[in-house]
This record gives structure tokens, sequence and C-alpha cells, in this order.
């Protein structure tokens, strides 16, 4: 399939300039990656598979920062690490935490720019949000996220540390000589926070090789989930590269209304998209392909759009996520009734399709979809910023 535009962002995107000449940063660094590196700082190439396997454990299995902690290591060994390398996490500036037992994390990366983390516990699995971007470029009209503008794409380390530090909030990294501990926390991991991932491909690809190896954070992949909202000729390289399970940003069921909700449907409209879902690698009924579908009131909520739904759904092994608008001040939406929201999702069950009702979480500390960094912003911004920013400011 030939896409019909170019895979670009609408902005200029800032890289992430490495610091030249210091310290090198482990955290986000592949095997291949790692084991350069050690061998650049003189472990002999003998040895290199050896000690990238112990660092390894020492840093994701078991939570460790300090190399002088690294016992299975001869102390000049040690001493030339931290010579090299350094473990470091992006820095927790805030926790909240909802009367609903969900957490938010505002945490500083290098340069001073901020995202936000979500954990959301359940009782039969816990859940972590992650961010992909600092700020967004898809402009989902629904979204305050997509208000934000973008200012970078995250380091594989930047992602990777999301999940590090969510540990270290959770206690959840193992003790040594303690009994397994055999459930875990963060059971799940789901890549809709802020930014679009497929925009950062190559970094949410080597971060979630970090995360999946099983010597480590040991997360497999059918434990995590990523969210495009359609970024169509890098879906395939998702199945091949990464193989996590797939959720697209859907929202509607025309065009007309898709390049309002989501505007990257304008490059990449409906067909485009759902031909590209259906050659998915290795899509079966195990490994379903996830549709996000935010319910707006008036907008795409009608009994005819779940009809549509559901033939635009045909030959595609899927689920449908149904999500109550989360309100934010100055947005342009209302969230659909329950009436109407429970009606759109029969319709959908009726097809044989699932089509859960998302319980809104987290809205009290605004850790919700769609709303990841709304109140830190609008903490700093005036009343006519934000109105502009949505699109509602008069003349």
């Amino acid at each position: 399939m030939t896409p019909t535009a170019p895979i670009t962002q609408d902005v200029l995107t800032l890289p992430r300039k490495l610091p030249e000449g210091g310290p090198v940063n482990i955290v986000g660094l592949t095997r291949d990656q790692l084991r350069d590196a050690l061998i650049a700082a003189g472990t002999p190439e003998k040895q290199a598979k050896m000690r990238l396997g112990q660092v390894w454990q020492w840093v994701y299995h078991w939570g460790v920062r300090d190399f002088a902690q690294m016992t299975n290591l001869a102390k000049d060994y040690r001493a030339l690490l931290a010579q090299h390398f350094v473990i470091e996490l992006p820095q927790v500036v805030t926790r909240q935490i909802s009367e609903d037992g969900t957490r938010k994390y505002l945490v500083r990366i290098a340069g001073g720019h901020e995202v936000e983390v979500v954990y959301i516990p359940e009782t039969d699995r816990g859940t972590l949000c992650i961010s992909s971007q600092v700020g967004c470029t898809l402009t989902c009209s629904f979204c305050h996220t997509g208000t934000q503008k973008l200012v970078r794409n995250l380091t594989a380390g930047e992602i990777v540390g999301q999940v590090m530090l969510a540990r270290d909030d959770l206690g959840e990294w193992p003790v040594q000589g303690a009994p397994k501990e055999e459930i875990r926390r963060i059971s799940n991991i789901v890549l809709m926070g802020m930014g679009e991932p497929l925009y950062n491909f190559e970094n949410v690809r080597d971060a979630m090789k970090v995360v999946m190896d099983n010597e480590g954070i040991a997360l497999g992949r059918r434990r995590i989930t990523l969210s495009t909202s359609g970024v169509v000729p890098e879906i395939a390289r998702t199945a091949t590269e990464i193989g996590c399970l797939l959720a697209v940003s859907f929202h509607a069921t025309t065009d007309e209304v898709r390049d309002q909700l989501v505007p990257i449907n304008k490059r990449w409209n409906i067909a485009t998209l759902l031909e590209a879902l259906k050659a998915y690698p290795g899509l079966s009924n195990s490994e379903r392909i996830t549709f996000e579908y935010v319910m707006l009131d008036g907008v795409n909520d009608t009994k005819e759009d779940a009809h549509r739904l559901v033939k635009l759904l045909e030959g595609i092994p899927a689920k449908v996520n149904l999500i109550p608008f989360n309100e934010w001040p100055g947005a342009p939406y209302k969230r659909s009734s329950g009436n109407r929201i429970h009606t759109f999702a029969d319709i959908i069950h009726n097809a044989g399709y699932a089509s859960p009702i998302r319980t809104p979480r987290g809205e009290d500390i605004m850790a919700a979809c769609g709303q990841l960094k709304s109140a830190t912003e609008r903490a700093r911004k005036s009343a006519r910023e934000i109105a502009a920013e949505a699109g509602l400011a008069r003349g």
C-alpha cells in the first residue's frame, strides 16, 4: 500500500541532544547498545556478554541505581562503570492520588520539560499509562492534552524511566532473599499518554524492547498496548518490530466527522486506515485490535453511528472501548448521556463485538483520558490563553 502522505509531523520536533563527553545513562539502552557501550568503556570483548547480563539484571530486575551495590562484580569493574555510566530516571515533581486509587505523576525530563504518567489500579490488573512525546501535534479537538504544543520526542531512556519510577513509587522491585511476589502491581502498560507513539517510533520500539526483556522488567508483549491515531505507514512496523497489541483512536464513522475530531484523518482516511488494520501482521481473535471511541453528545453517538461502526469493523477481529468524554474547562463537547452510551454499546455487542464502557478514572486529579497535563498547564496560563487553545476565544 502506498501512503498518501509522508510520515512527517505538522511541526518541527526538537531532537533531544545528548550530552557530549559525559557519563552515558544506561537506562533505555537496548542490549546491543549497552554491550557496545561497555566495550567502549574498557570491558574486554570476551567478557562483554557476561557483563551485559549482570548489569542488565541489576538495573532492570533488581532496580539498583548504585554501581557499588552490584556485588557480583569486582570492585575495580564497579569503579570503571561508575566512571563511565550513570543510572538516571526522570524526576518526579508531584504525585497525586485520586479517591479511586489512581496515581498521577508529573515528571520532569532533561531540558526542564514535563510529561505525566498515570497508574490505574484495578482488581485484576494494574495499568500504567505512559507518554511518548512532550505535548502533541495531532490537535484532536476533544483532547485537552492535544492543545499543548509539541516540544520534542522522548528518548527511549525517558520512556523506560517512566516505568521504573512508577515501580519505585509502588515498591515493586523484588527484594533479594525475599519470597517472589506473585502479584505484579504494574501488570500492563499502555502507550496512551501524551503524544503520538508512531511519530516517535524508534525510541518507543527500543524502550519496549527493554521493558519486554525477560531478564529485567519482563512484561510480555501482550501486556503492552500502543495507541495510535492512525499513522498508517508505521502500523505494520508496530507488529513486526515491537509485537505489542494495537489500539486505534477511531472516534467517528464518517470521514467528515473524523476529519474534525482526529485531523490526521485528512492524511489517512478511514478506508486507508482500515485497509492497514486488516493487514496487521498476526491479527487474530486472541490479539484483537482495540478501537477507542470517545462518546460525544450529538456528535458521534447516534444509533446510525453504531450501525455504521459495525459495518466498518467487518473482517477485523476487534473490540470497541467506549469512552465517556472527560470534560475539561472550555471543552467544545459534552459527554453523551448514559442511556445513549448504553444503547450504542448494545448495538456493537449484539453484532458480536465486545463493547465495554470505560469507567472514568482519576477525574478528580485530571488523570483521565485526554486530560493529561491539563491541570498543570492551566495553573500556568490565563483563562484567555486556555480558551484560545480550545478554539473558543471571542474576538
